[in-house]
């Protein structure tokens, strides 16, 4: 069977066991898994924070998107999950400073808990590489 999709992989191992890649890019197309704010030692970042959780989110999935060939210029959506979706002007501050001039199609929305209850938010975004690169 031939594979069409370039997976990229956050390094967890967790990926093999539950099935599961930080992004995936079929054509032009990229789709970033929900990323959660993860320091590189496994903690979390920010606790408490919404605002720098949002940004390590960013970070993350940044870096996904550029592995898989593509860039913030790319995202046409974002969706934000936050646990306290009273708290979304933080979000959008760390989003604004991303995608102002990007300016995706962007959900902000209210989920009940995370894994760790740790993370106030996780983010995914999809990209349509604009030309055919990487």
């Amino acid at each position: 069977m031939v594979d069409i999709h370039r997976k990229v992989s956050s390094g967890s191992p967790l990926e093999p066991r539950i099935g599961f890649s930080r992004a995936v890019r079929t054509g032009r197309y990229v789709a970033v898994a929900g990323t959660a704010p993860i320091a590189d030692d496994g903690s979390t970042v920010g606790p408490g924070n919404v605002h720098a959780q949002t940004v390590r989110c960013l970070d993350i999935a940044e870096g996904a998107l550029q592995e898989a060939g593509a860039s913030l210029e790319d995202v046409v959506r974002t969706r934000v999950m936050l646990t306290d979706v009273t708290r979304w002007r933080e979000a959008a501050r760390a989003h604004g400073e991303r995608f102002a001039s990007v300016r995706p199609v962007t959900t902000f929305v209210e989920v009940s808990r995370f894994i760790d209850p740790e993370w106030l938010v996780e983010v995914e975004i999809d990209a349509v590489i604009a030309s055919e690169r990487g």
